[in-house]
C-alpha cells in the first residue's frame, strides 16, 4: 500500500548528453534554443541517415579506472558517469548512509547494442566461442543498475525497467512509488542509451522512423511542423536522486524539486505506432493528475513527448486539447518539445526531460520548441512556445513519455514548498 505521507523530492541530478557532461550545459543549451544534432562521422558509408546527437568523447580516467571501463558497454559507462555526477550533486556521502535503504533503478530501451553487434561479428568471423567473456554482462539491460549499485554500495534493490522510449519516465515513476511504499529512502533513478551505432541507426532507418534531412542537422528535428519527416536519434544518460523528504531534510540536502504524480497505461494498439485516438496516453495523464491531487487547470507547463513524427505529434496534441483545452480556452498552459533540441534519447529521453521539466519549474522559464516554422494544422491549437524560451510562472509541470509497443508514462512535478 502506498504511504501518501512520504513525500518524494529530487536532491541531485547527473547528465551525460550530446552537449557534454553536466546538467548546467544541458539546461543552458535548451533554454537558449541550441540544438545538439550534428553530422555523424563514424557510420558505414551506406547509411542513409547521417545525423544525430552523439555523446562527445571524454576523459574516462576522470571518472573511472580505464581498465574497468573496458568491461562496460558505453550505455553502462554513460549511466555510471551520470550517477557519479548525481551523487556529487546530491552531496550524498555513501559511507554515512544505510546501504539497505538506498536503491538503484536505471533503465535502457535497448541494452548494450554495440556489444551485441561487435560480438556477433566476431562470432561470424572467428567462431561462436570467440567473443569476449565479458559479452553477457556488457550487453544485458540491467547491468547499468548493477554497476551503479556497486559504486554506491546500494542494497535496497537494483533493477532495470525496459519500456522503449518511456523507460526513463517509468524508472523515475517506479522509484517514486518505491520510496512512497517504504522500500527505500533514496533511489538513483533514470535511463541510459548508447544509440549512435550502425546497428541502431540502420534498424530505425529500415523502420522508416528517422529523419533523413542530412544537409540540415540542427533543423531536422521539428515537432509539430508541417515539414517534419521523422525523429532524430540521440544518446546519453540522466540519473536523478529521488529521496524521501524527511530523510533529505535530516541530512541537510538541497532540495531541487518534488515529484507528486505518476501515471502509466498501455495502448494495446500497435507494435510501433501510437493509438491515434490518444486514449491510452490520456489514461496515463489522468492517473498522474489524480495521483498528484490536482486538476488540469493547475498545470502550467507540459514537456511533450513530441518526437517529430506525423502520427505521434497529432495524437498527443489532440489528447492534450481534450484534457486541458486549447490556447484560446486555457491561456495559462504552455507546452513544448525539447526533443527539437536534444533529439530522441530513447530509453534516456524520459529522464533528461524530467530534469529539464524540473529546471523549468525552478527558473519559471519554459524551453522552446525550435524549428517550428510552419505549424501543422492537424496538431491543433496549443501554445508550443516556438523558437524562444518564455518566462512563465510554473507551480506544476507534466512530462509525457510514450514508447513502441504502446507503453505510456506521465510524471507530475511541483515547485517545492515546505
Amino acid at each position: 500500500m502506498v504511504n501518501s505521507k512520504r513525500r518524494v523530492v529530487i536532491t541531485g541530478v547527473g547528465c551525460v548528453s550530446p552537449y557534454g557532461i553536466g546538467t548546467d550545459i544541458v539546461w543552458d543549451a535548451v533554454v537558449n534554443g541550441k540544438s545538439c544534432i550534428k553530422k555523424l562521422e563514424n557510420l558505414s558509408e551506406d547509411q542513409q541517415v547521417r545525423i544525430g546527437g552523439a555523446v562527445p568523447e571524454f576523459e574516462i580516467p576522470d571518472y573511472i579506472n580505464p581498465k574497468d571501463a573496458r568491461r562496460f558497454d558505453k550505455y553502462i559507462l554513460y549511466a555510471y558517469v551520470a550517477a557519479k555526477e548525481a551523487q556529487i550533486s546530491a552531496n550524498y556521502d555513501i559511507e554515512k548512509e544505510n546501504p539497505y535503504t538506498t536503491g538503484v533503478l536505471i533503465g535502457t530501451g535497448q541494452g548494450g547494442m554495440e556489444t551485441i553487434l561487435n560480438s556477433a561479428l566476431t562470432m561470424a568471423r572467428r567462431g561462436v566461442t570467440k567473443c569476449s567473456p565479458f559479452t553477457v554482462p556488457m550487453m544485458i539491460a540491467n547491468m547499468a543498475a548493477g554497476v551503479v549499485s556497486m559504486m554506491l554500495n546500494a542494497k535496497a534493490f537494483n533493477k532495470a525497467v525496459v519500456s522503449a522510449c518511456a523507460t526513463g519516465a517509468h524508472a523515475i515513476g517506479d522509484s517514486y512509488r518505491s520510496i512512497q511504499c517504504g522500500d527505500a529512502d533514496v533511489v538513483f533513478a533514470g535511463g541510459s542509451e548508447r544509440a549512435i551505432v550502425d546497428f541502431v541507426i540502420g534498424a530505425f532507418t529500415s523502420a522508416k522512423t528517422l529523419s533523413n534531412s542530412n544537409d540540415f542537422p540542427e533543423k531536422a528535428s521539428r515537432p509539430y511542423d508541417k515539414d517534419r519527416n521523422g525523429f532524430i536519434m540521440s544518446e546519453g544518460a540522466t540519473i536523478l536522486v529521488l529521496e524521501e523528504l524527511e530523510h533529505a531534510k535530516k541530512r541537510g540536502a538541497k532540495i531541487l524539486g518534488e515529484i507528486v504524480g505518476y501515471g502509466q497505461s498501455g495502448d494495446a494498439y500497435d507494435i510501433v505506432a501510437p493509438d491515434p485516438s490518444g486514449d491510452g496516453a490520456q489514461s496515463a495523464l489522468e492517473k498522474a493528475l489524480k495521483d498528484a491531487g490536482i486538476e488540469p487547470k493547475d498545470v502550467d507547463y507540459i514537456n511533450m513527448h513530441g518526437t517529430s513524427t506525423h502520427v505521434g505529434d497529432i495524437a498527443e496534441s489532440k489528447m492534450i486539447e481534450r484534457v486541458f483545452g486549447d490556447k484560446n480556452t486555457n491561456k495559462n498552459l504552455l507546452v513544448s518539445s525539447t526533443k527539437s533540441m536534444t533529439g530522441h534519447l530513447l530509453g534516456a529521453a524520459g529522464a533528461i526531460e524530467a530534469f529539464i521539466t524540473m529546471k523549468a519549474i525552478e527558473n519559471n522559464i519554459v524551453p522552446p520548441t525550435i524549428n517550428l516554422d510552419n505549424q501543422d494544422e492537424e496538431v491543433g491549437n496549443l501554445d508550443y512556445v516556438p523558437h524562444k524560451a518564455r518566462a512563465h510562472k510554473i507551480n506544476y509541470a507534466v512530462s509525457n513519455s510514450f514508447g513502441f509497443g504502446g507503453t505510456n508514462a506521465v510524471l507530475v512535478f511541483k515547485k517545492f514548498e515546505e
